[in-house]
């Protein structure tokens, strides 16, 4: 199985849901029927957002198999640097079937490429427990300065 990772667009917004819907199915235990509502949602939520929650995709044999998202933010400029960005990886998901083959890696680093191309001062990711090994293997590190606020 040959998998490539290229950066979606709008069009590819319905096979996203798809795999959204199937990660909230299948792994999270989510009981919906609205599955069709949903994607639509899900597509026009995309469009959107698209100049901030840039998409990318993994294909393999005409089917897409995973998915990872680039959140793109406004900083506050502060003197000698107007303009700052930062970023946060958002719903990165491979099939079940094909996890551990590489297609993960694949997708992320797509991400940080365009990170990268759009100078983000740093990327952020909230991880699952399962996957903090392989965030970790692709450059993330713990920082004891991040810090979270929950609404209780």
């Amino acid at each position: 199985m040959q998998a490539t990772v290229r950066a979606a667009t709008v069009s590819d917004a319905a096979a996203l849901g798809a795999l959204r819907w199937r990660r909230q199915t299948e792994e999270r235990g989510y009981p919906g029927t609205d599955r069709a509502d949903f994607i639509a949602h899900f597509s026009a939520w995309a469009a959107a957002h698209a100049a901030t929650h840039l998409p990318f995709l993994a294909e393999a044999d005409g089917e897409v198999i995973g998915m990872a998202w680039l959140m793109v933010a406004d900083r506050v400029p502060h003197p000698g640097h107007p303009v700052r960005h930062s970023g946060d990886v958002q719903s990165v998901y491979v099939v079940p079937e094909l996890r551990d083959s590489g297609v993960g890696a694949a997708l992320l680093d797509a991400v940080l490429c365009k990170a990268a191309e759009l100078e983000l001062e740093h990327v952020t990711v909230h991880s699952t427990e399962r996957a903090v090994p392989f965030y970790h293997r692709v450059g993330f590190q713990q920082d004891r300065l991040w810090l979270r606020w929950k609404q209780a």
